[in-house]
């Protein structure tokens, strides 16, 4: 028999849970440096903080092209005199998890990254799935060993290594073939990546969102899709999320269920973005991405 005191406080613990999963599923606005490559490692940083975006991910490239001339440390200065907080970083080493001879390269060229990242404050790295030779389904096997070397490696620095699926690789191209890999290599260093694009774009389903498990998503890429054929989609297409007819907020919905409280990186390749001016870009995307994810109820 249930007390009148717990009956009259039942519906302020059915609140109260509502509110705690409502925090749980808040996410943050990022975006990546992809997106205004254009104007370098510190020009794209400074144009974004000005704009108010605080959270922001960095490319091994652009990183790259700043240590030409200055240190790993003035890169960290950059970040930190601007209030920035880098969410995660492309690693720009390819071969990290399909079959290839040149796999132990890789992984070298990985470690000189993670040790350049983490000194930057990071936790994460990711690499994307992109390959076009052919595989059969004993490569899985030896793709799945591969992310747990790859992780391991992350786990010396202290980070958390991603693999993104991309929509035109002949190796992982979907969401449960992820899941199902990185579930199979079981390192607490590796977790997927979840890219709207490559999702909405190529053969993902909505229903495969059910597949993902509480708090599996390592970090998430946010763009919209044109309305175009899809057999024109390139990477170039993308467009920032609002402006194009991706269900959107349908999937920050389901991801916010599954307890994903990360940040949402905008990723976009046009060149009217990379050659944009940074401040003008990151306002834009403000406004618009903002706008959705205030929608979706994740802001």
């Amino acid at each position: 028999m249930l007390s009148r005191r717990t009956l009259l406080l039942a519906p302020v613990a059915a609140l109260a849970a509502r509110g705690l999963a409502a925090q749980s599923g808040r996410m943050t606005l990022a975006i990546h440096q992809n997106t205004s490559s254009g104007a370098g490692y510190r020009g794209s940083l400074e144009g974004w903080a000005r704009a108010g975006v605080s959270h922001v991910e960095l490319t091994a490239a652009l990183l790259d092209e700043f240590l030409k001339t200055d240190s790993l440390a003035a890169a960290r200065r950059v970040l930190t005199d601007l209030g920035l907080t880098p969410v995660s970083a492309a690693c720009g080493v390819a071969g990290l998890w399909a079959p290839n001879p040149n796999h132990v390269a890789a992984l070298e060229s990985f470690r000189r990254r993670c040790e350049m990242f983490a000194e930057l404050g990071l936790s994460r790295i990711y690499a994307p799935t992109a390959a076009t030779q052919r595989f059969t389904e004993d490569d899985y096997a030896i793709g799945v060993e591969n992310m747990r070397k790859v992780a391991e490696i992350a786990r010396q620095f202290e980070l958390i290594a991603m693999a993104e699926f991309v929509r035109a690789s002949s190796f992982v191209s979907t969401l449960p073939t992820l899941l199902r890999m990185t579930r199979a290599a079981a390192h607490p260093n590796m977790a997927p990546l979840l890219d709207f694009y490559h999702f909405w774009s190529g053969l993902g389903k909505l229903e495969d969102l059910d597949l993902i498990r509480p708090g599996e998503i390592g970090h998430v890429h946010f763009q919209d899709v044109p309305d175009m054929p899809r057999e024109l989609l390139d990477n170039t297409t993308r467009v920032i999320p609002g402006d194009g007819i991706a269900p959107l907020e349908r999937i920050l919905r389901k991801l916010a269920e599954r307890g994903y409280a990360g940040s949402l990186s905008v990723e976009l390749f046009l060149p009217r973005f990379q050659k944009g001016d940074p401040f003008e870009v990151a306002r834009e995307i403000r406004q618009k991405a903002e706008r959705v994810m205030r929608q979706a109820g994740v802001l």
